[in-house]
């Protein structure tokens, strides 16, 4: 049996098209063919063999962005073991969990978070029998790759085994990990391939989202490289570097989660990058302002937006550029491999123009919650996924998400989303960023509290709530607005409500829970 997994993708490029640049690693200057990562990679996993990983073996990476980074993905594939990406902003204690949780046996860390995993391996009760520095840590992977043919077949890896175990942002509660299997990895793939003008094998793609986000991962690195493109590889997100490497390095398609497309906004005399070469660009992550997709739709570009979960692999809709306008608002339709409902309580079609729940089936979806059995069969009632977004579609099945079903606000029996508040508000001179949460009121059981970060020193709250009143309805509209350096947010990008609702009310729950 041939290997079916992730792993193989790189041999079959290598075949295929040994001299095309594969990785382009922006801090070591190094640029790999395809051949040249084949061999990596081959070595890299005998080398992991030869330590005693094993098929379905747990490998965490808690590093930042690398060719390394993806090599040592791919050879972990390879085995038929499992990558565990590690959120990089954790605690000590958090990555502990992480580790803990997921049974990991083999560690892989780059230099600025070495005390970090020293100290979450001394508090992980099981052992963590290996530890490889990778990126700007040292030779690690290098030492492991040396004296190393990669001559040892591959694994019979099978596309449904797991590939990644892609911890959730927990921005609820604890993170759960979300098993990905290799056929999950493959069907996400092809979804970006057949997508608006698609991802094909001239592309060239910047890495610039951290690779422990499933975006990342999923609408980035994986799709190229099974297209046989080309990935560069900065360490991390600096809006004047990314934008002067998109035009060094003629980017083609590129996907960024909202806050750094927000930033790219703000890089003075943005015409002075030669960005010609891009076809299309994708925001995803978290929804995105509409200022900013007005921004790079006024300059021409090809820009798009979706909606994606960790659980989906992640790509489920998209709203194709020539919709932008005509459908604002909307994250679109479904991929070509995804089915999408919109459903009630009891799990039955609501109509058009009606909220429901969005629930989703297809080869992206997840195996499931590891070790978490009960939270998976209750995500996959009826064999569909329940998202736990709230959305409307029209007759031509658009999809607009009007909230997340936890966040959705009542106020005196009223509805209110925050989402669409906060679209009003980011629309004020005076608002760089908001969010809206619901608060405890006697009368009402909920109302509206806007958290806003002021774009000047300062700003009228009276102003905002009246800004609001010209737009929404009454009950929608802030009775209470907060003032804030900078909104709590993960490092996807993802506001993290449960803080808000914290601070300002002394509890994470929302009140009608």
């Amino acid at each position: 049996m041939r290997n079916a997994g992730i792993g193989d993708w790189i041999t079959r490029r290598a075949q295929r098209a040994p001299a095309t640049t594969a990785l382009v690693d922006v801090a070591t200057g190094r640029r790999e063919t395809y051949a040249e990562l084949e061999h990596r990679v081959a070595a890299a996993a005998e080398g992991l063999h030869g330590l005693g990983i094993r098929q379905g073996d747990r490998v965490a990476l808690l590093a930042d962005n690398s060719a390394e980074y993806l090599e040592l993905l791919f050879a972990t594939a390879r085995l038929g073991a499992i990558t565990v990406p590690v959120n990089t902003r954790l605690a000590a204690a958090e990555v502990a969990y992480v580790l803990e949780d997921s049974g990991a046996i083999a560690l892989a860390v780059s230099a600025g978070y070495r005390e970090t995993a020293e100290a979450a391996l001394s508090r992980v009760g099981h052992r963590v029998a290996h530890t490889l520095a990778i990126g700007d840590a040292g030779a690690g992977l290098d030492e492991l790759i040396q004296g190393n043919e990669g001559s040892r077949p591959p694994n019979a890896v099978r596309g449904d085994d797991v590939c990644v175990i892609m911890y959730t942002s927990g921005t609820t509660g604890r993170p759960k990990g979300a098993m990905l299997t290799h056929d999950n990895m493959l069907w996400n793939a092809v979804n970006l391939l057949t997508a608006g003008k698609g991802i094909s094998g001239t592309d060239t793609t910047l890495a610039v989202a951290p690779l422990f986000h499933i975006g990342a991962l999923g609408l980035s690195a994986l799709p190229v490289l099974y297209a046989g493109g080309t990935v560069v590889v900065p360490r991390g997100f600096d809006p004047e570097q990314a934008l002067r490497l998109m035009a060094e390095e003629r980017v083609t398609t590129q996907f960024m989660v909202p806050a750094m497309w927000a930033a790219l906004t703000k890089v003075p005399d943005l015409a002075r990058f030669d960005l010609s070469a891009l076809r299309w660009a994708l925001c995803g992550g978290a929804p995105c302002p509409l200022p900013v997709i007005e921004y790079f739709t006024g300059l021409g570009w090809t820009f798009m937006e979706g909606f994606g979960m960790t659980e989906l692999s992640p790509a489920a809709l998209y709203l194709e550029s020539q919709f932008v306008v005509s459908h604002a608002g909307s994250v679109g339709r479904p991929f070509m491999h995804v089915d999408a409902r919109l459903v009630d309580a009891d799990d039955r079609d609501v109509a058009p123009g009606e909220v429901g729940e969005l629930v989703l089936r297809g080869p992206t979806v997840f195996a499931g919650y590891w070790g978490k059995p009960e939270e998976t069969a209750e995500a996959m009632r009826g064999g569909w996924f329940h998202s736990g977004d709230l959305g409307v579609a029209d007759a031509d099945g658009f999809v607009k998400l009007v909230d997340r079903k936890k966040d959705m606000i009542i106020s005196g029996g009223e509805n209110v989303y925050p989402i669409e508040v906060e679209q009003v508000l980011h629309r004020h001179p005076g608002v760089a960023d908001v969010a809206v949460v619901g608060v405890p009121d006697e009368r009402w059981g909920e109302t509206v509290l806007a958290v806003v970060v002021p774009a000047a020193d300062t700003v009228d709250p009276d102003e905002l709530t009246e800004f609001a009143r010209r737009q929404l309805a009454h009950f929608k509209c802030p009775r209470r607005v907060e003032f804030t350096d900078a909104l709590p947010r993960n490092a996807t990008g993802k506001l993290l409500k449960r803080v808000l609702r914290e601070t300002y009310t002394g509890s994470a729950a929302t009140v009608h829970r």
